[in-house]
């Protein structure tokens, strides 16, 4: 009989999701408003699905490159490109099995037993989670949070690294705070890491759903070519493409057999259909993303109006990605009220203990759906909010 005693401590130590516990208490009930996982409500455009369909039909069904298809690679460079304004060669681009894939094909690459990694939270769990899974240990450097508003002190960062850091985890925009580093911002990060010696992960998803222009500041804006910035990245956000699990790294071309063997011995690459669905949506699909961006922007705003005018939440509508992250007034056991606003308001909503000691207090709502159903989710959250606070 196989116990946890035989099994790896890092496996029986992962935790579980708090925002998955919240979607499998809320999933199957009548009435549910689901702003619980992050995504938004579209189904992927059909000229994506066509691609991927024709690919079927073709019959490319056999095993592929382990780095991706070399027209999805030069498609994911030339978009790349246009959208950096730089010249991005395909040899730096690597098609893996979702963002996900591309974080954990990241750490394996970088940090293991003895090792550390610090990330800047309060941050999405499963990094950390996948951290721990390769034995790193991990310390969180905190936003401040002030006046409804998220920001990262550079000396407390700078405090974190030790000689055993390895790796230094960014997402911005951020998920679950919407924080969104300015320029200036990633060019001091950037300092810091190039005087530790230490690799950054740039968790840059959510870069298109900025709400003050095209594009969120990126690390691509401050860097040198040999500084040490391993990119990862989703079609999940952008296409409406979430459970299709594909996603990409941005590195340096000198990582190329290192990536392509950590595909290998990890899921062996992405299917080829997929593939030529993620290659139609980077040639065709910019309107749809310029659509649900506006789409977004729009939906932010209903909702954090309607819960503001309760005065008894502290919120501000986010620079960037798609959640609102906030606090109710006199609200402590926030895994707690969760649950109860799923029973009692018909909003599922994610707790911000999933998110980290800083996240705590905090409850996260993805308002990146229909506006006629975000305005009700508001409306039901404000109702619940008078009646219990």
């Amino acid at each position: 009989m196989l116990d946890l005693t035989r099994l790896r401590r890092e496996a029986v130590e992962a935790p579980e999701s708090g925002i998955v516990a919240v979607v499998n208490h809320a999933r199957g009930k009548e009435g549910i408003i689901p702003m619980w996982a992050g995504e938004g409500d579209l189904s992927t455009p059909q000229f994506i699905a066509d691609a991927a369909a024709e690919s079927l039909r073709a019959g490319e069904t056999f095993y592929t490159w382990q780095r991706g298809l070399p027209e999805l690679r030069e498609a994911l460079a030339n978009y790349s490109s246009r959208l950096y304004g730089q010249n991005l060669e395909p040899e730096r681009f690597f098609v893996t099995g979702s963002g996900m894939h591309a974080i954990q094909v990241a750490l394996m690459a970088l940090a293991g037993t003895g090792d550390e990694v610090v990330f800047i939270g309060p941050v999405w769990p499963n990094f950390e989670a996948a951290a721990g899974l390769m034995g790193a240990s991990r310390r969180e450097v905190s936003l401040d949070f002030a006046d409804g508003r998220w920001s990262l002190d550079l000396d407390k960062l700078k405090g974190a690294i030790t000689d055993k850091t390895r790796v230094l985890f960014v997402n911005t925009p951020s998920n679950p705070t919407g924080w969104t580093a300015s320029r200036e911002t990633l060019s001091g990060i950037l300092k810091i890491a190039r005087e530790a010696g230490i690799v950054i992960i740039a968790d840059e998803i959510y870069a298109r759903f900025y709400y003050e222009g095209q594009r969120a500041p990126s690390f691509h804006d401050v860097m040198a070519s040999h500084d040490a910035i391993i990119f990862v990245n989703s079609f999940s956000k952008n296409w409406a493409m979430t459970g299709w699990r594909i996603g990409w790294i941005e590195a340096s071309p000198a990582l190329g057999q290192v990536i392509e063997n950590l595909i290998q011995y990890s899921n062996s690459g992405v299917a080829a259909f997929m593939q030529r669905g993620a290659i139609a949506a980077l040639s065709r699909g910019e309107e749809f993303v310029e659509n649900q961006v506006a789409r977004a922007e729009t939906a932010r705003d209903i909702f954090c109006d309607i819960l503001t005018a309760t005065n008894k939440v502290e919120l501000s509508p986010p620079d960037g990605a798609f959640y609102a992250f906030f606090k109710i007034d006199g609200v402590t056991d926030t895994r707690a009220a969760a649950f109860r606003i799923v029973d009692e308001a018909k909003v599922a909503i994610a707790p911000g203990t999933a998110f980290g000691p800083q996240g705590a207090p905090f409850l996260r709502a993805c308002f990146h759906r229909r506006l006629d159903e975000v305005e009700t989710a508001a409306h039901r959250l404000a109702e619940w909010i008078g009646f219990h606070v």
